[in-house]
């Protein structure tokens, strides 16, 4: 099972996104990612396995951001990679779960 959480407004959005992945983590899932507008361009970080190892990588980032998408991803179609987790992005203008 995938879940989705989005978020805009005046907070930070990389927190408030890291905790609703961990309240759908009881739905199962191999991968996980989070995709930020910052200064007019979209950040994306990605990762396998655990929503720990998401949390993990973005501590390597800036994301301040106050919009943004997460998405827990159970492979279906393709492996349950870092190239297949969610979110995707078109063209560095929209981000996609």
């Amino acid at each position: 099972m995938c879940g989705i959480i989005g978020y805009i407004g005046n907070k930070q959005s990389l927190p408030v996104l890291i905790k609703g992945l961990r309240r759908l983590e009881y739905r199962g899932y191999d991968s996980a990612g989070v995709a930020l507008l910052e200064g007019g361009h979209i950040e994306r970080v990605r990762a396998v396995g655990k929503i720990d190892n998401l949390a993990e990588k973005v501590q390597g980032h800036k994301l301040l951001g106050t919009v943004g998408i997460a998405h827990t991803r159970w492979a279906t179609h393709g492996g349950g990679t870092e190239e297949n987790a969610h979110p995707h992005i078109s063209n560095n203008k929209i981000a996609l779960v």
